[in-house]
């Protein structure tokens, strides 16, 4: 494996901002928000007056990565592996035990209260069931207009027009406006999601599983959408998706996570083309392929995802590899930091990981894709 010229020290690299670089990172990105070595760990256990031992969930463990403007960053991984913690971070939903979060270069955790209303109208969130995500009593005008009624200081006449314009963007007709949620099909409520989150003007858009719930013959229409409303109103876009096909149409860089640790980051096309880590691979074969004539190998990581609750000090993917591991070795014991193999490329490079490891132990399992892409697998491409 060819590795990247040695770049200069960490402390010397920082994006336009200011904000130091980190594995995985954008020195010259024009990131709306810069996540840097976040960590979410959940107290499990209890303790009787302070005695007793403390046992930690880590759920997300020092995940680092740059959210650009008017592009899409998406997380992968099984269910579990801290995709949508990470979201709720972020949202502020959930409280980060370390690491810092930025919008436009600003510490969130130290804005001022102007700064943090501003912050709380720039992200908003379409999430996974247009089902439970509407409330049923109240009517779509309604609902597009809370946020409005909440956050800004707009006449009625105007909500109502704003309401209006909002519903035609997303492919409604304003007269729908008048009824409730039960009334619509679950991808016309899906497009109420979407114009709720729009409603306030956002910069980034978060998106839980935003296709999932919804039935095949649509999904493409909702992705289709939120491409367009990202390319005429310059949105980002962070998605939680387990959908490998709907990441590769959607996101321009896509992080690999596994146990709350990210396992392979950058270039979604260089990760679909070239997946390096073992645990992309194998998640990669698992996705069905797009014809019944594609015929493939899966490759079956071996034993069980082990507990988040204090999860292995070194790799945590160790327990999951069918190459041998040594326990005496430095990432047996301390956590392996990303590497990068090739331009916005970067695996975490362990004896155990890699394809390329596996391959110098005379094991082939590279999955191929190139064939698969060209005849139309993974849906429609990257971005």
């Amino acid at each position: 494996m060819t590795t990247a010229e040695a770049p200069p020290p960490t402390s010397e690299r920082t994006n336009k901002f200011g904000i130091d670089w980190a594995p995985g990172t954008l020195e010259s990105s024009d990131a709306i928000i810069s996540v840097r070595h976040l960590r979410k760990w959940f107290q499990v256990g209890n303790t009787i007056l302070g005695f007793g031992t403390k046992h930690w969930l880590k759920a997300v463990d020092d995940v680092s990565f740059d959210i650009e403007r008017g592009k899409t960053i998406g997380l992968v991984g099984e269910s579990g592996c801290g995709k949508t913690t990470t979201l709720k971070v972020l949202l502020g939903l959930e409280t980060p035990t370390e690491g810092t979060i930025y919008f436009e270069g600003q510490d969130v955790a130290t804005l001022t209260k102007a700064g943090r209303k501003e912050f709380r109208t720039s992200i908003q969130a379409v999430f996974q069931d247009p089902w439970s995500s509407l409330n049923p009593r109240m009517r779509v005008n309604s609902i597009v207009a809370e946020p409005l009624e909440i956050a800004t200081t707009m006449t009625r006449g105007q909500i109502r027009t704003r309401v209006g314009e909002l519903l035609t963007e997303v492919g409604l007709n304003s007269y729908q406006g008048n009824l409730y949620p039960h009334e619509f099909s679950g991808g016309q409520r899906q497009r109420i999601g979407i114009a709720r989150a729009l409603a306030l003007n956002p910069k980034i858009i978060t998106l839980d599983e935003p296709v999932s719930a919804l039935d095949v013959s649509i999904r493409a229409q909702i992705m289709n959408l939120l491409v367009d409303l990202q390319e005429e109103h310059g949105l980002a876009y962070l998605m939680v998706a387990h959908n490998l096909a709907t990441v590769r149409y959607m996101c321009h860089r896509t992080a690999v996570m596994y146990l709350g640790v990210v396992q392979e980051m950058g270039d979604t096309e260089s990760i679909f083309r070239k997946p390096t880590h073992l645990y992309t691979n194998a998640l990669l074969s698992a996705a069905l392929p797009s014809h019944p004539d594609i015929e493939r190998e899966e490759i079956i990581l071996p034993g069980e995802v082990v507990s988040p609750v204090d999860p292995p000090p070194g790799d945590v993917f160790m327990t999951r590899t069918p190459l041998p591991v040594d326990p005496d070795h430095e990432y047996a014991k301390s956590r392996p930091p990303l590497t990068e193999i090739e331009p916005d490329h970067w695996v975490t490079v362990t004896p155990w990981s890699t394809i390329d490891a596996a391959n110098e132990q005379g094991i082939d399992l590279a999955l191929s894709v190139d064939e698969e892409i060209e005849s139309g697998s993974f849906e429609g491409g990257g971005r």
